[in-house]
């Protein structure tokens, strides 16, 4: 089956996931960054903020409860994310080439809503792209594969049509096991690489 639509992750992909950058411009140093990072990105509490589970309070609550000592600079660390996800300069061209090429090209992202407000710079290439679907709208986060067949179903689309580009291999794997077509992303080159490898036809 030939590959119709491409769908990105945004974090990681499409936008650069700037965390311990971001920590650093507020001052913490790389001991206190590791402790903040453990204590939210790594914990339960992230998802459930990602799917709108819970109030930004609530997720502050949580995180604290992982690391007591800390909860002030999880406060400050927290009071705005802005500038914490990047768009990448490669995302609008590169979305422009694959619908010159004949492709449709959406979005499939774990996004909480808080960054989904205060980073909308990382997402300037939302309006070139043909729709999408972000974990706090629909409840649900990646690798869960109801978030999947929720983006299938909502735009008609065949997962064996799909090519699906996530930095993350668990992400990269459930996509697969459902029927897509998946490629881990690690560089922008390798990227375009895996595509051609794909049969996808992009100048890049």
């Amino acid at each position: 089956m030939a590959i119709k639509n491409i769908v990105f992750d945004i974090g990681g992909v499409l936008a650069d996931f700037k965390v311990v950058e971001f920590l650093a411009g507020k001052g913490f140093d790389g001991a206190m960054i590791k402790r903040i990072i453990k204590a939210s990105v790594m914990t339960p509490f992230w998802g459930q903020f990602e799917r709108d589970e819970i109030t930004e309070e609530e997720a502050l609550k949580g995180f604290a409860s992982a690391d007591p000592e800390i909860e002030e600079a999880l406060g400050k660390a927290f009071s705005s994310v802005e500038g914490m996800l990047l768009g990448r300069d490669f995302a609008i061209p590169l979305v422009q080439d694959l619908h010159e090429a004949g492709y449709k090209v959406y979005y499939l992202s774990n996004y909480s809503r808080k960054a989904y407000n205060e980073c909308g710079e990382s997402l300037s290439f939302m309006p070139y792209m043909d729709g999408g679907i972000v974990s706090f709208k629909v409840g649900k986060t990646k690798p869960d594969p109801q978030m999947y067949l929720q983006f299938l179903d909502e735009f008609g689309l065949e997962a064996g049509e799909c090519l699906f580009v996530d930095d993350t291999e668990e992400n990269v794997v459930a996509a697969k096991t459902l029927g897509f077509e998946g490629i881990v992303f690690k560089t922008y080159e390798q990227l375009l690489e895996d595509m051609k490898l794909c049969g996808v036809k992009c100048a890049g």
